[in-house]
């Protein structure tokens, strides 16, 4: 099978409606290497680079309030620092790129997906995301 590994996807296909940071960046613990008292920080299977994690909520109106936070791991040589507040709103909107998927099942026996990205950023201009634009162009 050609697809093995996390699988790439846009922003816009996991966030359409946008996210917003709603937790602090912090490392992810590796549950294999950490032992009593001393924390070992995971990293990535193939590029071996630190994991880090942040809790974002997920701007689509039609989840339900259980599926709105979900944990965002970026996979970055230091702790990344997300964009600046925004004047007037109470969470800060971000956007990732280098973003992939990888699917599982989970503890309750259905399926889900964790989330990894390679950089973590505030909003491009408006001019150039209209999450319309494809739609029209067609």
């Amino acid at each position: 099978m050609a697809l093995q590994g996390p699988i790439p996807v846009s922003f816009d296909m996991v966030f359409p409606h946008g996210c917003y940071v709603v937790g602090e960046v912090e490392p992810v613990k590796d549950f294999d290497a950490s032992t009593n008292g001393r924390f070992v920080q995971a990293r990535d299977k193939q590029t071996r680079e630190l994991v880090w994690q942040v809790a974002v909520m997920d701007a689509d109106p039609t989840l339900k309030p259980a599926q709105k936070t979900v944990a965002v791991k970026i996979l970055a040589p230091a702790q990344p620092v997300p964009p600046a507040p925004m004047a007037g709103l109470p969470f800060t909107p971000v956007e990732f790129d280098g973003v992939s998927v990888t699917p599982y099942v989970n503890g309750n026996g259905r399926l889900a997906y964790s989330i990894r990205v390679r950089e973590m950023r505030g909003l491009r201009p408006a001019s150039s995301k209209t999450p319309n634009a494809a739609k029209e162009s067609i």
